[in-house]
């Protein structure tokens, strides 16, 4: 943007943006991907349908757990394993085959969601907690049956239904914390109207979206948005493009040019002739480029999968090498088939399928209250190794209000509160962004707006009316050069200012200076990443110069003005490219591709759903210190994610070689109720440990 402009609307042109490729519409809002967070094959996607999808299956785990537990409960009296272990009796007639029974209903009813998620993980090719799931409670349930129906042993029916109960649990649990870090996305707000106005000879017609056609002429009324693409065949207005492309000032618009769908009017009416709607809009081509980098990202499996993938390995490798060794040292098949089966179910740790849920559940509990909704866990957990940020300008580091920053007085008669009064008569039935940045200024100030008398528009330059006896004008630097009036030399502080001046009879008064305001968050910020040895970049659809002044004043370490949305995919391709971890910080449907190919894409509060939706994580209060609060959350978090694998798996190292019978010749093997005792105790040591982390978290 110039300086040097005013109400010159030639020069209020917007950075070159070509529209004519780019076009827009709402269309499948609801069809774009949750990225991330396949977690045990049951995280769905966060549109509104994936939304009561996540809050069917929610109740489904609820219920399923409660009967589990219902279930476990006589299972786990009847057992005898658990009747020698406390030292009472108490069995039934036929008790074995009451207990095959109840746990037969467990294991096909509790144990259902694990073993279809044990066939989408086998699928992909991905094992991880499902597979170890499935595998112990199969293990468990076959070998017990057995052992009902004849083969000789003891039945591990009691290991089954806690080691489920307990699964369903800690799934649960998970399940309703990224639930509620999601519910603020309920609401958002729709890029497009419903309907548009069809102008049909000389009336005007309410239509669905869907009915409007190529060549249609629409009616936008001052304050609505755009409903399609389209040239503007009668009227011209200022339009808010800010959320589509990225540009801080409204646009001027006159006949003949060309508005985007979903950019919302100012104070003029406008018609409107529909050049593209449906595929060919410039809002479902960005859909189009979201989803081909969401596909794109590389599947970083989260750190519990990570940890029952190796603990499948070790188990069916040290359960199989156990049948073989002690078949080969010529012990009878039924004992080395025990063996095996203690080995393989003790190898599923209880504990590991609450250790990371509740670290979840309460991280992402304690940072809602801080102000970052996490919606993909992954990508939290990633997000101690960002090495490099991405920050869209608009609405991000800036505040997106194009607003008063200085009123200077060059007048010993007038002050700057009364320049600042004066200017607002001329201002006030203007849809100018300098008018309306005066006229918000002024209301915030509690002034009263006098009435303008013979008001006149100087073409190009300014206005100008009669105000309380006195000539008031409202100019450009350009009316000042020809008049012959000097500019003031402290007039431009800012290249990213625009300046206006006003004379009273004639004469400089004093001047007006607006600007897109930084936010005063921003450069604090800014700090705290360069103390963590980030890079901080911002890549924007304003002007080089407006971009290069924001770049200077707060310290970064680049910048890319007069981006346009696949442009900021290539940015933070490039820089992946170079090795850094990228995360990308936006609001704009102009951000939503870079934030879903971004390693971590963190979406302000305050901008779109279409933002928000390809986000990772989102700022409700859109203050930028809050993206150094999520570092250090991801930090903490990461840390007690690995002290509970620690703690839920660390007496595996010693249970399974026990139990595997290395210290057979001494006598000892491990029998599986001192296993389950192991299990509880590293069970309760996780939800502990867990509970720590709210403390910890809650100081920051």
């Amino acid at each position: 943007m110039e300086n040097h402009e005013h109400h010159n609307h030639d020069e209020m042109d917007h950075s070159k943006m070509d529209h004519s490729k780019m076009k827009h519409k709402k269309e499948d809002h609801s069809k774009m991907n949750h990225k991330g967070g396949d977690h045990s094959g049951h995280n769905p996607g966060h549109g509104e349908h994936g939304h009561d999808h996540h809050k069917m299956m929610i109740a489904d785990f609820r219920k399923r757990f409660w009967v589990t537990l219902v279930l476990t409960i006589p299972i786990l009296f009847f057992s005898p394993m658990i009747q020698d272990f406390f030292g009472y009796e108490f069995l039934l007639p036929g008790n074995p085959y009451i207990l095959f029974a109840v746990s037969t209903i467990v294991y096909f009813y509790g144990g259902w969601p694990f073993l279809k998620g044990f066939w989408s993980e086998i699928k992909k090719g991905a094992p991880g907690m499902m597979t170890l799931i499935s595998m112990a409670i199969s293990v468990a349930y076959f070998y017990s049956t057995a052992t009902v129906f004849g083969l000789r042993g003891e039945d591990f029916f009691w290991e089954l239904s806690t080691l489920i109960a307990i699964m369903l649990l800690g799934h649960w649990i998970e399940m309703k914390s990224v639930l509620g870090a999601s519910k603020a996305l309920q609401l958002l707000v729709s890029m497009m109207p419903a309907e548009a106005h069809r102008v049909k000879d000389d009336t005007i017609e309410d239509i669905p979206l869907e009915d409007l056609l190529k060549d249609d002429v629409i009616l936008v009324k001052p304050g609505e948005k755009v409903p399609a693409d389209g040239i503007i065949v009668d009227g011209s207005s200022y339009l808010n493009e800010s959320m589509l492309t990225g540009e801080s000032k409204p646009v001027k618009k006159d006949e003949n040019d060309k508005v985007i769908g979903g950019s919302v009017n100012g104070n003029s009416t406008l018609k409107v002739k529909v050049e593209h709607t449906g595929k060919d809009s410039y809002l479902n081509k960005v859909i189009k480029m979201v989803e081909e980098a969401q596909k794109t990202k590389s599947k970083m499996q989260n750190l519990s999968d990570r940890a029952a993938k190796w603990l499948t390995y070790i188990a069916l490798g040290i359960g199989f090498g156990t049948l073989a060794v002690w078949l080969i040292l010529g012990f009878p098949f039924v004992y080395a088939l025990e063996r095996m089966v203690t080995v393989m179910v003790i190898a599923c740790p209880h504990a590991l399928g609450l250790a990371i849920p509740l670290v979840v559940a309460i991280s992402t509990a304690v940072s809602a209250q801080n102000g970052l909704l996490i919606r993909n866990r992954t990508a939290f957990e990633e997000s101690r190794k960002i090495s490099a940020l991405l920050f869209d300008k608009t609405g991000t580091l800036t505040k997106g209000d194009f607003g008063v920053t200085r009123i200077e007085s060059v007048s010993e008669t007038y002050s700057s509160e009364e320049i600042l009064r004066l200017s607002s008569a001329l201002e006030q039935s203007s849809e100018h962004p300098i008018a309306v940045g005066i006229i918000k200024k002024v209301k915030e100030d509690n002034m009263t707006i006098p009435k303008p008398e013979n008001f006149n528009a100087i073409t190009g330059k300014g206005v100008e009316a009669n105000v309380e006896g006195k000539q008031v004008k409202v100019v450009s630097p350009g009316f000042l050069r020809d008049e012959k009036i000097t500019i003031p030399e402290d007039a431009y502080s800012d290249a990213a200012e625009t300046v206006v001046f006003v004379l009273i009879d004639g004469k400089l008064a004093g001047y007006i200076a607006l600007a897109d305001e930084i936010r005063p968050e921003s450069a604090e910020a800014i700090k705290v990443f360069k103390k963590n040895n980030i890079k901080v970049l911002m890549a924007t659809g304003d002007n080089e110069k407006t971009a290069k002044a924001v770049s200077d004043k707060l310290g970064l370490d680049g910048y890319y003005a007069e981006v346009l949305p696949h442009q900021k995919v290539e940015i933070v391709e490039k820089l992946q490219n170079k090795g850094e971890f990228v995360a990308m910080t936006g609001d704009g449907v102009n951000d939503a591709p870079a934030l879903a190919k971004a390693d971590v894409g963190i979406a302000v509060g305050s901008g779109t759903d279409v933002a928000a939706e390809t986000a990772d994580i989102i700022l409700v209060n859109s203050n930028p210190q809050d993206i150094a609060n999520l570092i250090l959350f991801g930090k903490a978090t990461y840390n007690k994610m690995i002290q509970n694998l620690i703690w839920a798996t660390g007496y595996n190292v010693v249970a399974i070689p026990l139990a595997a019978g290395v210290l057979y010749s001494s006598g000892f093997v491990l029998g599986p109720a001192v296993g389950a005792v192991f299990m509880s105790l590293s069970t309760i040591i996780v939800a502990i440990n867990a509970q720590l982390l709210k403390r910890k978290i809650g100081k920051k």
